[in-house]
C-alpha cells in the first residue's frame, strides 16, 4: 500500500515566479499545496520540504511522481527539480467514488450531525469526478443525499480511521500506483508494462485494468536492460528469459528504476523492523491509546452532558407543570372566594325575607284577632266579617307556609355557604402545599471525567542489472496471501455496499457518455473479474511462469 501511497503525490503545474523562484503545487489525497522553489533545488530539498510540511516520519514509503510526454516518472532526488514535471488520472468506479467522497467528508467535518450538517452543506466540494456526475441524470442533491448516507455510517471515526478507510479502498483500484510503459514483444506487437508494488503486468493497449499476465516480485531474480532491449530473468533458472522492447532508451532507465523502488519496499516489508520503526510502532501504539483514551474521555463527557441536559429538562418541564397547577390552585380559589361571598350575601337577603314574612304573619294574626272582638250587628256585615276572616286566615296560612319555606331555603344557603367556604379552605391548603414544594429534586453529584538481504546492482560495460536474492520468498509469499485473505474478508461488506449503490443509480446512467474505462470495468464486474485488483492479479499468477512467458511472445 505503501508504495501506491506515493503515487496520489504529484505535480500538477510548474511556473516561473521570480527569476530565481519557481512554484511547484503538490496534490495529495485531501490537501493542495504551493511551495516556492530555488532555481538550484535539487529534488531531495523538495522531496524534505513536502515531507516536513505533511509531518511524514516513513519517508521511504514515499516519492514525488510526475508525467512528462505521456510518461510517468519519480522525481530523481540527486537532480535539479526544474528539470523533471507531471499529470495523473487514474480510473475510478461511480460506487467506489461515492464512498471515497464519504470518508473525505468524515475526515474533513467530523462525525455527521442531523443539526449542523443540513441539506446543501457539501453544495460547494468537489468531491467526486466530473465524469461520474456527467454520466448519470442526476442532481448535485441526489449525489449529496447518497454520500451523505454513507457519511452517517462512519460515525465515531476519527480523522487519522477515515484517511486510513481511504486509502484502503483506493489502493484496490486497478489502476492505483500503476505505472505504464509502451513497450513490443519479439513479435513486435504492442503492449504496455505495468510496474506496482505487486510486480510487473502486460496490458492490452486498450485495457489498462485488467491484465492479461502478471509477474510477482517473488518470481522474479535479475532485471536488466542493453539500450532500448529490457530482460527479466524468473527465479526459477530453467525458464527461459523475458524479454521486451522499449520506443527509449530513457524509458528503459525509468522502468528500472521504478523496478528498483517497488521491489525495495517489497523486501523491507519482509524484513524485521529496523529500531527506529519499532520506536515509531511504539510511539503510534502509545498515540493510538491516547487518542482512544480521549475519545472514551469525551464520549462519557457527552453522555453525562446529554443525561445533565435531559434531567434539566425534565426539571423544567416540571416546574412548568407545577406552575400551571399553582395557577388553576389560584384559579379555583378565587373562584370558590367569589361564590362563598355570593351564597353569603343571598342567605343574608333570605333571612331578612323570612323574618318580614314572619313579622308580616303576626300582624295578620292580630289583624283576625281584633276583628273576631269586633261584634257585628248585622248578619250581613257578620258574612263579609266571616269571609275576611276566612280570607285572612287562608292569607295567614300561606304566609306562614313561605316562612317556612323561606327559613329552610335560608337553612341549604348556610350549608352551601358551609361547604363553599370548606372548599376555600382545601384550595388555601393545596396552594400552600404546592408553594412549599422543593422545585428541584436532589441530584446525584455526576462524576468527574476520566481522567534480510538487499537487492544488488551491477553496472557492466552498457549494461545495468540487479539480482534479487531471498531463500524464503515462498515463505513470505504465503505471508502476503495470508494479509491479502483477511483484507478480503474485511471487504466483503464493503463490496455488498458498492453493489446495492451501483444497482440503485444503474437506471440514471447515460450509456451514450460511459467511457471506454467505464464499459470495460462493467465488463469485469460482470465476469466477475473487477471486485478486487489483488484477486486478478491472484488468478494471472496461477499459472506457471513458464506459461506466461510463452503467452506473452504469442501476443
Amino acid at each position: 500500500m505503501a508504495g501506491a501511497i506515493a503515487s496520489r503525490m504529484s505535480f500538477s503545474s510548474l511556473k516561473r515566479k521570480q527569476p530565481k523562484t519557481f512554484t511547484v503545487r503538490i496534490v495529495t489525497m485531501d490537501a493542495e499545496m504551493e511551495f516556492n522553489c530555488e532555481m538550484k533545488w535539487k529534488g531531495k530539498d523538495l522531496f524534505d520540504l513536502v515531507c516536513r510540511t505533511l509531518g511524514l516520519r516513513e519517508t521511504w514509503f514515499f516519492g514525488l511522481q510526475y508525467t512528462i510526454k505521456d510518461t510517468v516518472a519519480w522525481l530523481k532526488m540527486d537532480k535539479k527539480v526544474k528539470k523533471q514535471i507531471l499529470d495523473e488520472k487514474i480510473y475510478c468506479p461511480p460506487e467506489a467514488s461515492v464512498l471515497l467522497a464519504s470518508y473525505a467528508v468524515q475526515a474533513k467535518y467530523g462525525d455527521y450531525d442531523p443539526s449542523v450538517h443540513k441539506r446543501g452543506f457539501l453544495a460547494q466540494e468537489e468531491l467526486l469526478p466530473k465524469r461520474v456526475i456527467n454520466l448519470y441524470q442526476m442532481t448535485p442533491e441526489m449525489w449529496e443525499e447518497r454520500i451523505t448516507a454513507w457519511y452517517a455510517e462512519h460515525r465515531g471515526r476519527a480523522r487519522d480511521e477515515a484517511e486510513m478507510e481511504y486509502l484502503k479502498i483506493a489502493q484496490d483500484l486497478e489502476m492505483y500506483g500503476v505505472n505504464y510503459f509502451a513497450i513490443r514483444n519479439k513479435k513486435g506487437t504492442e503492449l504496455l508494462l505495468g510496474v506496482d508494488a505487486l510486480g510487473l503486468h502486460i496490458y492490452d493497449p486498450e485495457n489498462k485494468l485488467t491484465p492479461k499476465i502478471s509477474f510477482p516480485w517473488n518470481e522474479i531474480r535479475n532485471i536488466s536492460y542493453s539500450d532500448k532491449e529490457f530482460t527479466i530473468k524468473p527465479l526459477d533458472k530453467k525458464i527461459d528469459v523475458f524479454k521486451f522492447n522499449s520506443s527509449k532508451l530513457r524509458v528503459n532507465k525509468l522502468i528500472l528504476q521504478l523496478c528498483i523502488g517497488n521491489h525495495d519496499l517489497f523486501m523491507r516489508r519482509r524484513k524485521a523492523d529496523s529500531l527506529e520503526v519499532q520506536q515509531m510502532k511504539a510511539q503510534a501504539r502509545e498515540e493510538k491509546a491516547r487518542k482512544q483514551m480521549e475519545r472514551q474521555r469525551l464520549a462519557r463527557e457527552k453522555q453525562m452532558r446529554e443525561e445533565a441536559e435531559r434531567t434539566r429538562d425534565e426539571l423544567e418541564r416540571r416546574l412548568l407543570q407545577m406552575k400551571e397547577e399553582a395557577t388553576m390552585a389560584n384559579e379555583a380559589l378565587m373562584r370558590s372566594e367569589e361564590t362563598a361571598d355570593l351564597l353569603a350575601e343571598k342567605a343574608q337577603i333570605t333571612e331578612e325575607e323570612a323574618k318580614l314574612l314572619a313579622q308580616k304573619a303576626a300582624e295578620a294574626e292580630q289583624e283576625m284577632q281584633r276583628i273576631k272582638a269586633t261584634a257585628i250587628r248585622t248578619e250581613e256585615e257578620k258574612r263579609l266579617m266571616e269571609q275576611k276572616v276566612l280570607e285572612a286566615e287562608v292569607l295567614a296560612l300561606k304566609m306562614a307556609e313561605e316562612s317556612e319555606r323561606r327559613a329552610k331555603e335560608a337553612d341549604q344557603l348556610k350549608q352551601d355557604l358551609q361547604e363553599a367556604r370548606e372548599a376555600e379552605r382545601r384550595a388555601k391548603q393545596k396552594l400552600l402545599e404546592i408553594a412549599t414544594k422543593p422545585t428541584y429534586p436532589p441530584m446525584n453529584p455526576i462524576p468527574a471525567p476520566l481522567p534480510p538481504d538487499i537487492p544488488t546492482f551491477n553496472l557492466i560495460g552498457d549494461s545495468l542489472s540487479f539480482d534479487f536474492k531471498d531463500t524464503d520468498m515462498k515463505r513470505l509469499s504465503m505471508e502476503i496471501e495470508k494479509e491479502k485473505v483477511e483484507y478480503m474478508e474485511k471487504s466483503k461488506h464493503l463490496q455488498e455496499q458498492l453493489n446495492e449503490l451501483k444497482t440503485e443509480i444503474e437506471a440514471l446512467k447515460l450509456k451514450e457518455r460511459e467511457t471506454a474505462l467505464d464499459i470495460l470495468h462493467n465488463e469485469n464486474s460482470d465476469r466477475g473479474g473487477g471486485s478486487s485488483k489483488h484477486n486478478t492479479i491472484k488468478k494471472l499468477t496461477l499459472q506457471s511462469a513458464k506459461s506466461r512467458v510463452a503467452f506473452f511472445e504469442e501476443l
